[in-house]
């Protein structure tokens, strides 16, 4: 059986857990026999006791906690049940934790990380469904990261990223996951016969924390149109680009960056200067998203070198809870091949 993206993110923080005392895990619903709503912190209340701490339903005071801890030396990792819930700690986040090693001139660090699912396709109606990372884009100290289930070996897996931040960095990182993509299975450079998986990294990553995926299809003429988008969606583009590839002979490059916030644009531009088409997808809605943000920093880099670039997302209302409705609010694999066509077909 395949490990998925459940169990290396289960593998990740238990051994981060066993490889550093200061590590403490927080969260609601956390311990064994439930082992959290979405089971990734099955086991570690079992093996780490002293290291793992239910909390109260209190998502603010929480991360305040959460704050102290990591200012006393401690790794703290905070689990936030629904991805929905972290307007709770707005404030929290944006105005303390993101800005404490500024505010004091660099002489603290802050080494805390913040689990959540986001996403929808599961049911779970407006308030539990969404995705909301968008509202932390751009939050001066603050790394944001969605891992995805494309790797080239064990050391790029979601719970290896997961581990290294967990263990390594000094300051705040919001650790985006996705429901859906829990049950994923990874998939490796051999698991994808019909794909080619190029992996480069950040010019300033010199950690090599955060690769950046290339996937083109096996054996098929030059890309002439760039899709990029991250984590679940990229299995959507991916059976999108088998459609346009077998159905319309219309050839894609996919670029699936793993750290969102700051976004290092240098792969995805050496793309499109080489297509001169872009594609962006994301499961949030389209208004004054991540696409847009990419879309903005693309046109002013590339300028004639960019012939068209299209954004697909969700609509612009709540998810709802019935599942036709909930389909045709949030962005289906048709829509990615639609967008391809109708710029380059």
């Amino acid at each position: 059986m395949n490990k998925t993206v459940l169990d290396s993110l289960n593998t990740g923080l238990l051994d981060a857990l066993a490889g550093d005392p200061r590590v403490l895990f927080m969260g609601e619903d956390i311990l064994d026999p439930y082992g959290g709503a979405f089971k990734v912190s099955r086991g570690c209340s079992t093996r780490f006791p002293q290291q793992v701490l239910t909390t109260p339903i209190s998502e603010g005071g929480l991360a305040g906690v959460a704050a102290g801890l990591a200012l006393r030396g401690y790794r703290p990792v905070l689990e936030i049940m629904f991805g929905d819930f972290m307007t709770l700690l707005a404030d929290q986040l944006v105005n303390h934790i993101s800005k404490f090693r500024w505010m004091y001139n660099d002489s603290v660090e802050l080494p805390l990380l913040i689990r959540t699912p986001m996403g929808g396709r599961r049911g779970y109606g407006p308030t539990h469904s969404q995705t909301l990372e968008k509202l932390y884009l751009g939050v001066p100290g603050l790394t944001i990261v969605a891992p995805n289930h494309f790797t080239l070996n064990e050391n790029g897996e979601p719970g290896q990223l997961l581990q290294r931040l967990i263990l390594e960095s000094n300051s705040p990182v919001l650790f985006i996951e996705n429901k859906l993509q829990y049950l994923f299975p990874l998939k490796t450079g051999q698991d994808l016969p019909d794909f080619k998986l190029r992996e480069t990294f950040e010019v300033s990553d010199a950690a090599h924390l955060f690769p950046v995926r290339e996937l083109t299809v096996r054996g098929a003429p030059a890309p002439v149109c760039t899709l990029t988008t991250y984590g679940y969606m990229s299995e959507l583009c991916t059976q999108a680009m088998m459609i346009l590839t077998y159905e319309h002979e219309i050839f894609c490059q996919l670029v699936i960056p793993t750290k969102l916030s700051p976004f290092d644009t240098t792969a995805l531009f050496e793309s499109v200067k080489v297509t001169g088409n872009l594609v962006i997808v994301e499961e949030g809605t389209k208004t004054l998203g991540w696409g847009a943000e990419v879309a903005a920093l693309a046109a002013e880099a590339l300028g004639s070198r960019l012939n068209q670039l299209n954004r697909v997302a969700a609509r612009q209302t709540p998810v709802p809870a019935a599942p036709t409705l909930e389909t045709s609010t949030l962005p289906q694999v048709a829509d990615i091949v639609n967008a391809v066509r109708k710029q380059v077909g």
